[in-house]
């Protein structure tokens, strides 16, 4: 494994460490938190989600991902000032902010696209810190580390995927690039009163009467077939549920010609790790035999978490409309139960929108070495937020709520 590199300015010490375990679990942990929101913005970016990422082989330089974190170090007191997740690409795949015509358009010129440089959780399309500093004043110097590091890699890009106002402040003050993508979120805000919906039947009642009529239709054709469901929190969520849920993961992603990004020792770790971050939904026949799980992480541990994050399911059987209840259904059902505030759906999925996931912009910033490819994506990225800001439109057009939804809080 490559030894940590050193560089030393006149406040900050920067070292690239190729462990996460070089980075001590607590200082970085107590450095999320201290980011605006930092404390409710699920599991994702703590060291234990990261490190568990590493060690379980899922992202390492072996699997296209290559840690290059990037940590500034107070040159007075020696504590951790600054830190970004960096890792060296050798391709695009799970990031959910795409570049492939990037990559195709620099292929086709003979300039080499990989490696590129991405600051991101791996596998997850779910927006948050991305740049964790003390003050405004190390979160610059963070992103002078980036690009001075990816400089001297050699790398052809620098993407900071899915990150918070404070990380796009400090990308635009050295003029990375901007760009925009939608999503699909849930508000728990009853478009006409402004406050949480009551109950299900309260949310139900506030769609127009063909998506209210449709949701019941599958709702029925789940329950029809006999299929029952349980929800598990946190030391709830047993090892053999844990096993069962990886076996339906893999099993889903098999069927679609895809082998699956995350394994069995992954979530085993993230669950003992971070129990009272994951809500497990399991379904069963009705001879009682599990037969499909669903995942959803948590913003934080208390009763009612700020958002939930719908991530993983997989199923061993086929039912009518067993996918719509297991990742929408149920997770919105137990979200009002909960008072959760918001459920986000993740990337892509237009689908979303009749079950009351409106489309959301999400952020991201960007970094070309070469000077000619920068400046066509610098124009590309103005008509794209243009095209973006329309699509947005359009598909809210489609609202399924029979008044437009109030503005989010």
């Amino acid at each position: 494994m490559d030894a940590p590199t050193s560089s030393e300015s006149a406040d900050y010490v920067t070292r690239v460490v190729h462990d996460p375990h070089a980075v001590p679990a607590h200082a970085w942990n107590a450095l999320l938190h201290a980011q605006p929101d930092g404390q409710a913005c699920g599991p994702f970016m703590r060291h234990e989600y990261l490190a568990a990422l590493h060690d379980s082989g899922c992202a390492t330089a072996a699997t296209g991902w290559a840690p290059h974190w990037v940590t500034l170090w107070s040159r007075a007191d020696g504590a951790l000032v600054a830190a970004a997740p960096l890792y060296v690409k050798t391709h695009s795949y799970g990031e959910y902010v795409f570049d492939w015509a990037w990559a195709e358009a620099h292929h086709r010129h003979g300039v080499r696209y990989y490696p590129k440089g991405v600051v991101a959780v791996p596998f997850t399309p779910v927006a948050g810190p991305r740049l964790l500093a003390r003050d405004a004043a190390a979160r610059a110097a963070l992103v002078r580390a980036l690009l001075a590091h990816a400089r001297a890699q050699g790398l052809s890009s620098l993407h900071v995927l899915l990150g918070t106002a404070a990380d796009w402040a400090a990308a635009d003050a050295s003029d990375l690039l901007a760009r925009e993508t939608v999503q699909f979120h849930w508000h728990n805000r009853h478009p006409a009163r402004g406050g949480a919906f009551a109950d299900w039947e309260d949310f139900l009642a506030s769609l127009s009467h063909d998506k209210r009529k449709k949701i019941r239709q599958e709702r029925r054709k789940v329950a029809d077939a006999g299929v029952t469901f349980e929800a598990r929190r946190g030391a709830d969520i047993t090892t053999e549920d844990w096993a069962f849920f990886t076996r339906c993961y893999r099993q889903t992603y098999r069927e679609h010609g895809n082998p699956p990004y995350l394994n069995e020792a992954f979530f085993r770790a993230v669950g003992a790790a971070l129990p009272d971050a994951w809500l497990m939904f399991t379904a069963r026949d009705a001879a009682g035999t599990p037969i499909a799980a669903s995942l959803v992480a948590l913003s934080d541990d208390s009763a009612s978490p700020a958002a939930a994050y719908g991530r993983y399911w997989g199923a061993m059987a086929r039912v009518d409309c067993l996918h719509f209840e297991a990742c929408y259904y149920q997770p919105l059902a137990w979200c009002l139960a909960h008072g959760v505030g918001r459920f986000e759906g993740g990337a892509q999925g237009e689908h979303k929108i009749a079950r009351a996931l409106l489309p959301a912009v999400v952020h991201s910033r960007h970094w070309l070495a070469h000077p000619a490819f920068a400046d066509a994506v610098g124009d590309y990225l103005v008509r794209e937020r243009a095209a973006t800001e329309h699509y947005r439109a359009a598909l809210q057009a489609h609202s399924p709520f029979r008044q437009a939804p109030c503005a989010p809080a």
